[in-house]
């Protein structure tokens, strides 16, 4: 089985609560977040792809040589790469994706379209790069015949392939059964991309996990199209937990959303559905009547609240006293 690896579509789907990109300064506060927390993948620029600017224009973004340029002090700091609707391919593109220093390119097309993809993966591979594809709408085919596409695609050169549940109309059984073939199918890895239109997107994704997917697509507070994706700290912190993707600093994941937060708020109106805060609490089994005893040795001891949290609650999550939260914040310290 491939190392489980997250990918954080933040700044690509997640533009889509903004507008169809984020505006630079977001932009590298988001990168400068997600890479100090080691977050390995990041998918970036419009929310319709490269090219989206032009061909559909998705002008409620930067252009996309900005999001190239923004994006270049933090290469070599994560995979990085951005979406192509198929649909919307012009091989120069392409060419500015390549000069532009990033890895790879992620082509999207609906299931049962994939024969549109053929041209600009191959024209992805001939310069390079890494070619990925997702399967939009991935519940309009059977498990089988999706697995068909993955199989034509693998033999063009394919390096990816990601289910995506765009609607989040999926249910944790099927994702079960869908990832099952494609994995049973083909040699590449396999990705799960979820929505939370039916609150499934943390559940489909450990589905997909236990059946072998290789990537799970995650957003910043859940920030994606619709009613979201999988919040990339729940998706850091559940996997964790079954001791994957340990790479990743979920303390600093938490501190970046800390920062961008508020902004988001005071500029969009976006709301966090679970703050860092109660996610500890569901991660630690702490109880939320002890939040004023943690806040109170976290500040005076100027550690991390959410790691005073989790490190108290090893030791006693039922009835955690002020000498025990006080005697581990000095531990942290020193």
């Amino acid at each position: 089985m491939e190392l489980l690896q997250l990918m954080d579509c933040t700044l690509r789907d997640g533009a889509n609560v903004v507008g169809k990109g984020f505006p630079a300064d977001l932009t590298t506060m988001i990168l400068k977040g997600l890479t100090a927390a080691k977050v390995p993948v990041i998918e970036f620029g419009n929310a319709g792809g490269i090219g989206a600017y032009e061909v559909a224009g998705f002008t409620q973004a930067e252009t996309d040589e900005t999001y190239l340029s923004l994006v270049k002090p933090y290469l070599g700091q994560a995979k990085t790469g951005m979406f192509l609707n198929a649909r919307r391919y012009r091989e120069n593109y392409i060419d500015m994706a390549k000069a532009g220093g990033i890895d790879f390119l992620r082509c999207g097309a609906d299931a049962g379209d994939c024969g549109i993809t053929f041209e600009p993966i191959k024209a992805i591979k001939k310069r390079g790069m890494e070619a990925f594809y997702s399967a939009m709408k991935a519940y309009l085919l059977t498990p089988q015949e999706l697995a068909e596409e993955a199989k034509q695609l693998e033999a063009i050169g394919l390096d990816e392939f990601t289910i995506m549940d765009s609607a989040g109309a999926m249910f944790p059984d099927e994702v079960s059964r869908y990832v099952e073939a494609l994995v049973k199918a083909v040699k590449i890895p396999i990705g799960f991309h979820g929505h939370n239109n039916l609150a499934f997107s943390a559940a489909n994704a450990v589905a997909a996990y236990e059946n072998g997917a290789s990537i799970l697509d995650c957003g910043l507070m859940g920030m994606a199209r619709s009613a979201g994706n999988m919040p990339t700290e729940i998706c850091a912190a559940v996997m964790q937990n079954k001791g994957e993707m340990e790479d990743v600093d979920l303390y600093a994941l938490l501190e970046c959303i800390d920062q961008i937060a508020p902004v988001m708020k005071e500029r969009y109106g976006y709301h966090n559905p679970i703050p860092p805060f109660d996610l500890i609490l569901g991660l630690s089994g702490a109880h939320s009547s002890f939040g004023k005893l943690f806040r109170s040795a976290a500040s005076e001891a100027g550690v991390s609240l959410y790691k005073l949290i989790v490190e108290v609650s090893k030791e006693n999550r039922k009835n955690p006293n002020e000498d025990l939260v006080r005697a581990v914040a000095k531990r942290i310290k020193a």
